[in-house]
């Protein structure tokens, strides 16, 4: 470990540890060179002497470093010391998905694609440089502060190998894809089902599967169906639970084929929310996965990945402690000896099952016709059962038993079914239908009368979809311009939320233009309370007002505007002014001019800025042309541009000296 204060490579100064991983510990440090603010993973010491993994670790970290995008943290440089090898990465401030949905519980359905998208984004801009993630776990994404997402730590799963890493970390396990579990072929379209489990904990809260260990973990990845989110999340649109099941999808050829169709269909579903327009491809015959020993082993291998590492202050107090390993490294004897006897077990009942069915077709088995009746799946799909007068949570059970889901469609008021009782359904019972469909079901909400729910931040669409399924009537749209509702977005409603609904009610929305664009105005060299008028008169306020001195801007008039006239902008944009405090005077120290010649002084006043003016007087005692006198007297302080009078000595006075002569003839 490293301490605060040291120096690594005489550039990057260490500030703080904020994290601890399976193979490194994470800093944040100073970038003396750059002066920015760097995070940088500094390999444990017990890597240090596999050179086999060192070299795989330098080559994907390199790899990484060459991926530039908006969505992915960069890596900024890869060195070693005598003493350690580092990894030197761009700072987020923010937090794991992880822990923001440890803190939200559930994401909503906008908050979950928008993430979504900018994840995928990073990964297609990966996978076009052939660079697969093979690691894509909310531990590996980042939000910012300031909201932006980022996908880090490229290539290290790809480092990673059983010798080298603890095989008890859980946290990699719940999103690895079945071809990965079973140590498989791995392209783009694993990174595709990691982001489909990542969306399936976004929108639930939890993952799809989940057990005490982590081979457990990786069986159900193989062999076990996931329940559908929307059992977690019922108001989950129809269209986003078909995007996370099919990047879910066991076979890679049922998935999508890269990360462009997926962020096309993720795109489609922020404007079509409720349209059913995934397409799976039908699913192929398979062959009955065993999991024997051999598997087993190759499981435990496939699973052995890296811990959860941070890259932001927020993450500095997550537990670091490391579980310790079996004496085998993962499967224990006795685990190994349970898996056996699982797979003999499943080839008895395969075995058993094939016996069956040779005996049914040989007519050795017999069978009463009536058995018939109790069926709930037939050659060509499954036997929609009756769930009406069900609760929500007891149709969900049975439903999902026989492979189909369910969502709510609507509410009503009924006389015959109590509260919370299943109504209808659609398809109805008796209907076969294919594997994975929807049943659709109106709820009963009892006798008494419903209220009108709130559709402020809904879509127009989306409200206009729910007012329908209410029975009611949707009004005349209303549109307004909003500042802080985005355009598309409703505002407000007629009649307001919590209303008594009644039988033929019309409802009237009203959704927001988004914010009203205006022209600035110009209001340089006009005074700020002109400024402060033309600015409201077009819908503008006025922000931050400075002062500046203006050799060509009256005091107290406009010298600049922040915005510059003419640009278009939202309504209620503040703009900044800077007001003229007039010339900016400065004072200069007059200097001593009497007993200096006229050209002396003026220059010398000249030199200072200041200007001069004289007079002449008789002078007996001061040489023709020099200065008698001056005003301001020398060493006064004068602003700079001032007059300076003098007094010029034109000699002695003739007519004192006519009467000298005469006085002396007499």
């Amino acid at each position: 470990m490293l301490n605060e204060g040291m120096f690594i490579a005489e550039r990057y100064e260490i500030i703080e540890k904020i994290g601890t991983g399976g193979m490194s510990y994470v800093y944040k440090a100073k970038d003396h060179t750059l002066g920015r603010f760097v995070a940088i993973k500094v390999l444990k010491s017990e890597f240090a002497n596999d050179e086999n993994f060192l070299q795989k670790f330098r080559s994907e970290a390199q790899n990484a470093a060459a991926l530039s995008h908006p969505n992915i943290v960069n890596i900024y440089d890869v060195g070693a010391t005598q003493e350690f090898n580092f990894i030197v990465m761009e700072y987020i401030e923010g937090i794991t998905l992880k822990t923001y949905i440890e803190k939200k519980g559930q994401l909503s359905f906008k908050e979950a694609v928008s993430i979504a998208i900018q994840v995928g984004k990073g990964i297609e801009d990966a996978h076009k440089h052939h660079v697969i993630h093979r690691d894509i776990k909310p531990q590996n994404i980042m939000i910012s502060t300031d909201g932006k997402v980022k996908v880090t730590d490229f290539g290290i799963a790809r480092a990673a190998s059983a010798e080298t890493i603890n095989s008890e970390v859980m946290g990699s396990v719940h999103y690895i894809s079945p071809e990965q579990a079973r140590n498989g072929f791995v392209d783009c379209k694993s990174d595709i089902y990691s982001l489909g489990i990542v969306m399936y904990e976004m929108v639930t809260g939890r993952v799809p599967f989940d057990a005490d260990t982590a081979v457990a973990v990786a069986v159900s990845h193989i062999q076990d169906e996931m329940v559908h989110p929307s059992a977690y999340a019922p108001d989950l649109p129809v269209s986003m639970e078909g995007i996370i099941l099919k990047c879910a999808q066991k076979s890679p050829d049922r998935r999508y084929q890269n990360m462009e169709e997926l962020l096309t269909d993720l795109k489609k579903a922020l404007i079509s929310p409720n349209e059913n327009f995934v397409v799976i491809p039908a699913l192929e015959a398979q062959k009955t996965v065993v999991i024997g020993k051999d598997d087993a082993r190759e499981i435990k291998n496939a699973v052995a990945t890296t811990e959860d590492e941070t890259l932001s202050e927020s993450e500095g107090e997550e537990d670091e402690e490391e579980e310790e390993d079996d004496d085998d490294g993962f499967l224990n004897p006795k685990m190994e000896k349970i898996v056996t006897i699982l797979g003999i077990v499943v080839v008895i009942v395969i075995f058993a099952i094939l016996v069956f069915l040779a005996g049914n077709i040989l007519g050795i088995w017999k069978f009463s016709s009536n058995s018939s009746d109790s069926d709930t799946s037939s050659e060509t799909g499954i036997i929609v059962p009756d769930v009406t007068d069900m609760t929500y949570e007891e149709a969900l059970e049975t439903l999902n038993e026989l492979g189909l889901g369910i969502k709510i469609s609507s509410y009503e008021t009924s006389d015959e079914y109590d509260a919370e009782k299943i109504m209808s359904q659609d398809p109805e019972s008796g209907d076969v239908v294919d594997e994975n469909t929807t049943i659709y079901v109106v709820v009963s909400s009892g006798e008494e009368a419903s209220l009108l729910p709130s559709f402020s931040g809904e879509t127009e669409e989306a409200a206009i979809e729910k007012i329908e399924a209410l029975g009611l009537t949707a009004g005349t749209t209303n549109y307004e311009y909003s500042s802080s509702v985005e355009a598309g977005i409703v505002i407000s409603q007629t009649p307001d939320a919590n209303t008594e609904i009644t039988e033929g009610m019309t409802v009237t929305l009203t959704v927001s233009r988004g914010a009203q664009l205006v022209s600035v105005p110009s209001v340089v060299n006009e005074t700020e309370e002109s400024a402060r008028t033309k600015l409201t008169s077009y819908g503008l306020t006025v922000g931050t007002v400075t002062t500046a001195y203006s050799d060509t801007v009256s005091e107290g008039k406009v010298i600049s505007q922040s915005i510059s006239s003419g640009k278009q902008v939202e309504s209620g944009t503040s703009v900044d002014l800077v007001i003229s405090l007039g010339k900016k005077t400065e004072y200069v120290t007059v200097p001593k001019l009497t007993g200096n010649s006229l050209s002396y002084a003026q220059s010398a006043l000249a030199n200072l800025g200041l200007s001069c003016t004289y007079t002449e007087e008789y002078s007996d005692s001061v040489e023709v042309g020099y200065v008698i006198s001056q005003s301001p007297s020398s060493g006064e302080s004068v602003e700079q541009g001032s007059t300076v009078s003098i007094v010029i000595s034109k000699g002695p006075d003739p007519s004192e000296s006519d009467a000298d002569e005469a006085s002396d003839e007499e």
